[in-house]
């Protein structure tokens, strides 16, 4: 009796062991966001970016954040 391959479908040849399968899933593990202090407020954020509570980067306004809230205090 010759059994056809295509009732089967697509099978694994043969069984993957729990050593090899797991040895597989080491990479696939949640981490940590890296989170930094901002120099200028000392607010938490993400590294490269921009604060958005300041709107300093690298020691510069680049969101003119500081403009604006001193604009407001002006208005009133």
């Amino acid at each position: 009796m010759r059994l056809d391959i295509q009732l089967f479908g697509a099978l694994p040849a043969r069984r993957i062991s729990k050593t090899r399968k797991r040895l597989r899933r080491t990479h696939l593990k949640k981490e940590a966001p890296t989170i930094t202090t901002c120099p200028n407020c000392n607010s938490p954020i993400a590294p490269h970016r921009a604060c958005t509570n300041c709107g300093y980067y690298k020691g510069k306004d680049v969101l003119g954040k500081e403009e604006k809230s001193e604009e407001k205090k002006e208005n009133k």
